[in-house]
């Protein structure tokens, strides 16, 4: 394709299965596919750009939110649109780097961390439905979340020409498991399944609740919305079984996919760590259009060539670019032969958007970051003739 396009062609072009003029680009537009602070820090200096306070995106895993010159000069084509803060709410400093969110959850920073962990569970001690509504829950009508949401969104969709991400974020699997403690959620779905499942469906009835409220807001402003983050896989199979996740937990997505399906236009992005191979087809079926991250470092999702035959006519994929070794790891060379791969087996046909696997940690050696985006810019370019 010879006609050079704007950033929101192409992502919408690539994302409905079409061949673009090249492959979208991301940079911590989206979910898990950002940079933590330590990362960004070290690229910015590498790239002689004035020094500058890095925003926090994610506190608890002290990921940054990436600048407009820094997108700009690593041409990504996606812009991120962020729900804002409740009113009434900051986080309750507890001293010992440690912090209470509003979902009474506590998160500890430990000495010479990088990131902060879990270390209270509220709902540890809720395991009965009749007592779910005791947990207070935040409210998701404040006000706080939405004001300036519609301008925003309509300023990035009439004066920029980038594919807008709209963060909703309705997970509620990961989210229980928060609440409950990971042990006591993990063994409700095994011993206590109605418990387990009217408590995952009154945390999506909140989520939706919260993405009705915005979506009335943004209109058709946005290309993309986070449908949900919620990690089902580790490194050698997915958390729960294939079929305890289609008894208990599809259901509940499916329902969440709905949803979206019914409000809104925008393009449906799911994120899911690990080795989630067996629910692909599961995913599929719900509604899921563009997957994340692809975590090639896993059992089953490193044949990428594979994974575009098996799905790639009804599946977009976001991601693929190897952070557990190659980018910290690597050489230069190694980072080019990843970008290289990937684009080969992923890009042809359409339907993959390039980025890391998961977000770009402090180790990782600029060199290698700009090996990434330099590489996705010179190897994706349409034809694919790799």
């Amino acid at each position: 394709m010879g006609n050079k396009m704007t950033s929101r062609e192409r992502v919408l072009t690539t994302l409905s299965l079409k061949e673009p003029d090249r492959v979208p680009i991301d940079l911590g537009q989206a979910a898990g596919d950002g940079i933590t602070i330590k990362a960004y820090k070290n690229l910015i200096a590498y790239l002689g750009l004035p020094e500058r306070e890095i925003r926090v995106a994610g506190k608890s895993s002290q990921t940054a939110l990436v600048d407009e010159d820094v997108l700009q000069l690593l041409k990504v084509d996606f812009r991120r649109l962020d729900l804002g803060k409740p009113d009434g709410w900051v986080d309750e400093d507890l001293g010992n780097d440690t912090y209470r969110d509003e979902f009474q959850l506590v998160r500890r920073r430990p000495e010479g961390g990088f990131y902060y962990d879990l270390v209270e569970y509220p709902m540890a001690d809720i395991d009965t439905v009749e007592r779910i509504d005791e947990y207070p829950w935040p409210d998701p009508d404040n006000p706080g979340r939405f004001r300036g949401l519609k301008e925003r969104a309509e300023k990035l969709h009439t004066e920029t020409d980038y594919a807008v991400v709209l963060q909703i974020n309705s997970s509620f699997f990961m989210r229980c498991c928060e609440l409950r403690g990971w042990e006591n959620f993990l063994m409700d779905l095994a011993v206590n399944e109605e418990f387990a499942v009217a408590l995952m469906n009154r945390f999506l009835d909140y989520r939706l609740k919260v993405a009705e409220n915005a979506l009335r807001e943004v209109g058709k402003n946005v290309d993309v919305v986070l449908v949900s983050g919620d990690d089902l896989g580790m490194t050698d199979r997915t958390m729960i079984s294939p079929a305890m996740y289609r008894k208990l937990v599809k259901p509940i997505q499916k329902r969440m996919f709905d949803f979206f399906k019914e409000n809104t236009h925008a393009v449906r992005f799911y994120h899911t760590d690990g080795a989630i191979y067996p629910l692909i087809e599961d995913f599929i079926e719900i509604g899921v259009q563009a997957l994340n991250p692809i975590q090639v470092s896993t059992v089953g999702m490193g044949d990428t060539a594979k994974m575009k035959r098996d799905f790639g006519d009804r599946l977009a994929f976001w991601g693929a670019i190897d952070t557990h070794r190659v980018l910290p790891y690597g050489s230069v060379s190694d980072v080019r032969d990843e970008v290289r791969r990937r684009i080969k087996d992923l890009a042809p046909g359409g339907g993959y958007v390039l980025c890391s696997v998961h977000n770009i940690q402090p180790d990782v050696p600029p060199e290698n970051m700009m090996a990434m985006f330099e590489s996705a810019y010179e190897y994706g370019r349409y034809p694919i003739n790799l």
